[in-house]
């Protein structure tokens, strides 16, 4: 059982967001609403990495868009980052954190796709399916540890049983989009085709080198764009 409690209203840079606090089996986690502008139709709720927080340039520029799209964008602090810790608990821990907090953005009443940025993507994919998200958005998807393609996630992306969109950096360490699956198999019934969105030369923050063909912000832009057109489609 969750216990919410209202933590007030703040101007901020992407306009006024209302923060919540939410108490989960893994402790106090934090939600900061960026309600629709229009008539809300999705709920897009976004977590962080395991080596950052909702500070995120795609995280604040999603925060900034969507609303205007009648997405209301829910930006996800896990109890470890809610607690001031610097290093992220076991996957586990992670995943009981994101359960915990789900009543909370289900409590508008809308379809909810439950997203994340890096860990917070490998949550979203692994706990979807049971949690009856609409569909799961993935920004920079850590396929594998930089420098050990051998060790790959696929399974969990693959695995998530919904639509699902990655939108990776084109020279992401952590996976290139080259490095992804193809095709999914089907070998399970929860094997579910992915769209992939690359952002050229990011990195896996995003950020892209000043020699880069495009710039910081046409490459948030592009990130935003895609996620906009996606969530389009899912609320048609």
């Amino acid at each position: 059982m969750t216990k919410s409690e209202s933590a007030g209203t703040a101007k901020s840079s992407v306009g006024t967001a209302r923060s919540e606090t939410v108490e989960t089996d893994a402790g106090t986690a934090r939600i900061t609403w960026h309600p629709a502008k229009k008539k809300a139709r999705l709920v897009l709720a976004v977590s962080h990495g395991a080596g950052g927080g909702i500070e995120a340039r795609d995280l604040q520029a999603l925060a900034a868009e969507l609303p205007a799209h009648g997405v209301t964008v829910a930006l996800v602090e896990q109890p470890w980052r809610v607690a001031g810790k610097k290093v992220a608990p076991a996957p586990k821990t992670l995943d009981v954190g994101w359960r915990g907090l789900w009543p909370a953005l289900t409590k508008p009443g809308l379809p909810v796709i439950a997203g994340g940025r890096s860990a917070g993507a490998r949550v979203a994919c692994r706990t979807a399916a049971e949690l009856g998200a609409a569909a799961v958005l993935a920004l920079s998807f850590p396929l594998h540890p930089p420098g050990k393609p051998e060790k790959s996630r696929a399974d969990e992306l693959l695995g998530a049983g919904v639509a699902t969109l990655v939108v990776q950096g084109g020279n992401d360490p952590f996976g290139k989009p080259a490095e992804f699956p193809k095709a999914v198999a089907h070998d399970t019934p929860h094997d579910t085709p992915y769209e992939l969105v690359e952002i050229p030369f990011g990195d896996h923050s995003f950020a892209v080198p000043k020699r880069a063909d495009i710039g910081q912000d046409e490459a948030v832009k592009r990130i935003t764009d895609a996620v906009a057109r996606w969530a389009g489609m899912l609320g048609a």
